[in-house]
């Protein structure tokens, strides 16, 4: 049995950024996950994607941004239980939790808090005759390492954030980026689309908006893609490449949460926001992607916002008889577990009111 104040479902960078904000309180923090390394999707899916809105990054590597979350929990020293999914949940009677894993792997903790991200998930794969033909063979549902595509043909199809990202930052990388999307309008942030548009009028993305990818040819290795267009009277456009990247999104899937008695709205899990991200079941907490609210953000920065408010309210779940007071870590600065310090410069800093 792993005994710890809080357990986390999940050790992606929201579930990481929770062990800084509990350690700051001097909770101590225990992390599950299905992957045999921590970083959730950004280590194991997009590690060389750029992440633009992490406030003090202009950009910054997927990868890079689990490196210094790693870098930044150090002092707290939290423990790890991965290459396993939480597959039960008990409450006891005095109120606090057992969780247990699909290796039997028992914890019990104070709080339980859920930061899985999507959850479980899989790639919505558009729906192409020999698709799987060429999985691997020319055909990747997602970008691991950009350097595969060096110097090679590239078609990106979608019209969200991962698509226009990956086309704008391959244009450095291969030889010819194509970029198809059925509509005109794309979903990704406005600025990912206004520099999609302008390295389009540059030429170095060739842009196909109204249009799909219908076709895939080759012998053993993908060798060129057919594109339609919704315009009347248009021919297909057949084009040569190496590589075609469908980037549809995730279908996630919360797999044993659903059967947790979790309250559930289009796939993600209700929370107070009002107050602490609690879910319907005191002592059970959902941050980051996982969660749903009126005004939710998907963002990796709300996720960050979220872990710094439910941790104050769970230091008194842990600690019901003590007084929690506010400490700036610009004052006070970081202290470990082990007892080590990182001091903070004392600065005195007027306010203009």
């Amino acid at each position: 049995m792993i005994k710890t104040d809080i357990v986390i479902i999940g050790a992606g960078p929201t579930g990481l950024f929770t062990v800084f904000e509990a350690g700051l309180l001097k909770l101590k923090c225990h992390l599950i996950d299905a992957l045999p390394h921590p970083g959730g999707q950004c280590a194991e899916i997009y590690p060389k994607k750029p992440i633009y809105d992490i406030p003090a990054y202009p950009e910054i590597l997927a990868g890079d941004l689990v490196a210094r979350l790693l870098e930044q929990i150090k002092p707290f020293d939290a423990g790890y239980t991965l290459g396993e999914r939480a597959e039960h949940l008990k409450k006891l009677d005095d109120g606090t939790f057992i969780v247990a894993t699909n290796k039997g792997t028992r914890h019990h903790a104070k709080a339980v808090v859920i930061a899985g991200g999507l959850g479980s998930f899989e790639p919505r794969k558009p729906k192409l005759p020999n698709l799987e033909k060429f999985e691997d063979k020319g055909v990747a549902f997602m970008v691991k390492d950009p350097e595969v595509y060096r110097d090679r043909k590239v078609v990106i199809s979608g019209g969200g954030d991962s698509a226009l990202d990956w086309a704008i930052y391959l244009t450095g990388i291969a030889s010819e980026v194509t970029l198809v999307h059925r509509r005109n309008e794309f979903r990704g942030a406005l600025d990912s689309v206004e520099k999609a548009r302008t390295l389009a009028k540059a030429g170095k993305i060739k842009l196909h908006t109204k249009a799909e990818v219908k076709a895939l040819h080759g012998g053993d290795e993908l060798q060129a893609v057919v594109i339609e267009h919704q315009e009347e009277h248009r021919e297909p456009t057949y084009l040569e490449v190496d590589d075609f990247i469908p980037l549809f999104g995730l279908a996630p899937k919360l797999g044993p949460l659903n059967n947790w008695g979790l309250e559930i709205e289009k796939n993600a899990i209700k929370v107070n926001n009002a107050k602490d991200y609690q879910t319907n079941i005191p002592g059970v907490f959902a941050i980051g992607d996982v969660n749903t609210y009126e005004g939710k953000l998907k963002l990796i920065l709300s996720g960050f916002h979220e872990a710094a408010v439910m941790c104050q309210y769970i230091y008194q779940i842990v600690n019901p008889d003590k007084r929690f007071v506010m400490k700036y870590t610009t004052v006070g600065g970081v202290e470990g577990f082990d007892g080590s310090k990182k001091e903070a410069k004392k600065e005195v800093v007027q306010s203009i009111i």
